[in-house]
């Protein structure tokens, strides 16, 4: 069976501070010069090989496992999960 790369990105909702983001534009990107860039929001991606039949149903597999692992806070954060290979 073949092997696929699932990212899953954990980020937190548009409405709710995200400090970390706050902290890398405001003491990194414009102090460094680049004052175009207006906002940096921070996420957290998880990289997971996932052995399964079709592509579909690794993505499942794995929105699954994030649901019922309580991977993410669904109060606060959005989960994106997504296929990006095959190895």
């Amino acid at each position: 069976m073949p092997k696929f790369i699932v990212q899953v990105i954990i980020e937190n909702k548009p409405y709710i501070n995200d400090p970390e983001g706050e902290t890398i534009h405001k003491d990194l990107i414009v102090k460094g010069g680049y004052r175009n860039v207006k906002s940096v929001r921070s996420a957290k991606m998880l990289k997971m090989v996932v052995i399964s039949r079709t592509e579909v149903d690794a993505q499942a597999t794995v929105k699954n496992l994030c649901q019922e692992l309580r991977i993410f806070n669904p109060v606060v954060s959005n989960c994106t999960v997504k296929v990006t290979s095959v190895r």
